[in-house]
């Protein structure tokens, strides 16, 4: 709906006796939004249109490639499409709402629905700076340029507070030793070690766990001992123990690794340290709405 249009229906309903959580759901929109044009006078929300004009305008130069993009990926999110162009244009600055934008309008001019995403859900409570890492995997299939199918595997590390991410891929399974060197360039990437390391029950790290008691791998328990960590196993019924591990592998596959075409495994590393330092650990975070910082001290 266009944005004028937008306004005068939100005042129209609210003086019809409509809450504003009503007129959210009648016009199918998040209270947010009602909330963010309540705010404007008829004099803002005329200034508001005519820069929200000005903005879209600074995208119509890559009008095409983004066309190309979401004909050939219709799946392929606002938020990927600005990593694409920021990839491929270092000096073009904007905001990711004005590509949101912008990527809407295109899909609705030329009729490219989108899938409707899920939203993903992470614990709330927060845990204090230092505290606690989260360590997962996960694995991709990629396309070469020739359209060859390879399967790459990928371990990720987040920071609990401030959701800083690291992550490192390899084309084929993980070994333990694997695993113990992606340890070591996490922590000189962050900085430090976190007062406690959270994991999955992953059969390079754990045994089994013995009436609450962790039964390590050999090299592990060895690299556990040597370095004086501190390891929490989660449950397989306890998904909100490690839930900010999990959303980063998620967004690593969707935002990253999707519709990326696999060049070999030096260029895929140094494609996913640049994307790191882009987009992974560049915007604004949507729970703690603050960008992420790399040092585990407090």
């Amino acid at each position: 709906m266009e944005k004028w249009k937008m306004y005068m229906e939100i005042h129209q309903l609210l003086k019809q006796g409509f809450t504003k959580v009503q007129v959210a759901q009648k016009l199918d929109i998040s209270r947010s939004t009602v909330y963010r044009y309540l705010e404007r006078n008829p004099e803002a929300m005329s200034k508001w249109v005519k820069k929200t004009k000005v903005r879209r305008k600074k995208l119509n130069p890559y009008k095409d490639i983004i066309l190309s993009w979401l004909y050939e990926h219709p799946d392929m999110s606002a938020a990927q499409v600005l990593d694409w162009l920021q990839e491929r244009y270092p000096s073009l600055e904007v905001a990711e709402s004005t590509v949101r934008l912008y990527v809407r309008g295109l899909r609705k001019e030329y009729d490219i629905p989108k899938e409707a995403a899920t939203r993903d859900y992470e614990a709330v409570p927060e845990i204090p700076m230092g505290k606690q890492m989260q360590v997962d995997f996960g694995e991709t299939e990629q396309f070469t340029p020739d359209r060859k199918k390879v399967k790459l595997r990928f371990i990720a590390f987040v920071l609990g507070n401030s959701r800083q991410k690291y992550k490192e891929w390899l084309d084929r399974p993980f070994t333990t030793r694997d695993v113990i060197r992606a340890h070591e360039n996490a922590f000189q990437y962050f900085g430090g070690i976190s007062d406690e390391l959270v994991y999955d029950q992953d059969a390079l790290i754990l045994v089994s766990e013995n009436g609450g008691d962790l039964i390590l791998t050999r090299e592990f328990q060895a690299y556990k001992e040597e370095r004086d960590l501190v390891i929490h196993m989660c449950r397989k019924a306890d998904p909100e123990s490690k839930g900010k591990i999990e959303n980063v592998v998620k967004y690593i596959k969707q935002n990253f690794a999707k519709h990326r075409t696999y060049y070999g495994l030096d260029a895929w590393n140094e494609s996913g340290w640049r994307w790191l330092e882009r987009t992974g650990n560049y915007r604004v975070h949507n729970t703690t709405k603050k960008k992420t910082s790399r040092s585990v001290q407090p």
